[in-house]
């Protein structure tokens, strides 16, 4: 079954660590193929810009957000068809620790199997993350 309603999940993880030090580990580029399978298992600097191989999606060029004091790790994903997919992700402070909250937004035409596969790949990617930061 395919759904023609655009919807966004809001998908967050709480971590035992500080917002800064996951913010400064989160945005680094270099660090996605450690917690983010679902976007790459690997990630270069290829002429100003960031390609990763994605076994999902092929080549991918992944675009992010300036380096902020907001906890704004938004990204944009160019496909190997041109179509550019946004991401929103924020590092919010949970008290002493933080929460990252990802917003997967349904694209147009998605089959309704494919944006639950889609949100399991973010879930399991958040919670390396958490996994990640409150083992170091």
């Amino acid at each position: 079954m395919t759904s023609t309603d655009t919807a966004s999940r809001h998908l967050s993880v709480a971590i035992d660590r500080g917002v800064d030090d996951v913010y400064a580990y989160a945005s680094n580029p270099a660090n996605l193929p450690a917690w983010a399978s679902g976007l790459g298992t690997s990630i270069e600097r290829i002429d100003h810009q960031w390609v990763a191989e994605s076994a999902a999606m092929g080549r991918v060029v992944v675009t992010f957000a300036p380096s902020n004091e907001l906890g704004v790790l938004d990204h944009d994903v160019t496909l190997p068809s041109g179509e550019t997919v946004y991401n929103p992700v924020r590092v919010i402070a949970d008290g002493a620790g933080s929460e990252v909250v990802f917003t997967l937004r349904r694209q147009p035409q998605m089959r309704d199997a494919d944006f639950e596969r889609d949100a399991a790949t973010v879930a399991a990617d958040l919670h390396r993350l958490k996994e990640l930061m409150e083992s170091a």
